[in-house]
């Protein structure tokens, strides 16, 4: 089964290259924007996510998706002792390690430009895997997850922070409407590339978010999944593992 998203916006390049360009071109912004689009909760959830796999005590954990490196930062708090955030976008990565050598993380994070759908690790070579805010960003979504499960050591665990789509009233109504209008609108006024913030918000509503993605995880191969809705699901942390 092969699940794609819809690209960024009509080109001839590929989504891949697509997104690249549209990243490096926010690059700067990016995390200024995050903070004001999700009013600051995204640092929140990041935590969660910490907090999640803490309790796995992993000594390496690969982030995919890494941007500008908020999420592999704050996971020096689960002790692990090798880090390594991959990105698509140069520019994106160029800002994490800015801020890595500025928490004179360097020993602990390596920021490295890689295709999350071609990982250039060995098999069952990371602890954890996580990633956030990326799937939806994905080519191929099943693809990239057989790419993580590949990488995993056994036992190995996967989290994923996603955004994802309320299904109760309102917060259903007045996501619709933010995602829609205010969202775009945020991203024209702070962003040279506006139409990125359309993209994000488009993407966001066509990912197979829930009990859907878990579902392809499962058909992919991990087992023990679950996903835990946050902020009245509009967004959601996945767990699963790698079996033994």
């Amino acid at each position: 089964m092969s699940q794609k998203v819809t690209p960024y916006k009509d080109s001839e390049l590929g989504k891949k290259e697509q997104v690249t360009k549209m990243f490096d071109t926010i690059s700067t912004n990016y995390d200024g924007l995050n903070r004001v689009i999700s009013f600051g909760i995204d640092i929140k959830w990041r935590k969660k996510v910490v907090e999640l796999l803490k309790k796995e005590q992993p000594k390496s954990i690969l982030d995919i998706a890494t941007g500008t490196g908020d999420l592999a930062i704050a996971l020096v708090d689960t002790g692990a002792k090798r880090i390594v955030g991959l990105d698509i976008s140069p520019g994106m990565l160029t800002v994490g390690k800015e801020k890595v050598k500025n928490k004179d993380l360097d020993h602990t994070i390596e920021l490295v430009v890689g295709d999350s759908e071609n990982l250039s690790f060995e098999d069952n070579t990371f602890d954890a895997v996580t990633v956030s805010f990326g799937v939806r960003n994905f080519e191929t979504l099943t693809t990239g997850m057989a790419e993580i499960l590949r990488v995993l050591k056994p036992n190995g665990t996967l989290v994923i922070l996603e955004t994802s789509v309320p299904t109760k009233t309102p917060y259903k109504q007045g996501y619709r409407f933010y995602t829609k209008n205010i969202l775009p609108l945020i991203g024209k006024l702070f962003s040279k590339d506006n139409s990125a913030y359309g993209y994000l918000s488009e993407s966001a509503s066509v990912f197979p978010h829930g009990e859907k993605f878990n579902n392809i995880l499962r058909e992919i191969g991990f087992i023990d999944v679950t996903n835990k809705p946050q902020t009245f699901g509009v967004a959601s942390i996945y767990i699963a593992k790698k079996s033994a």
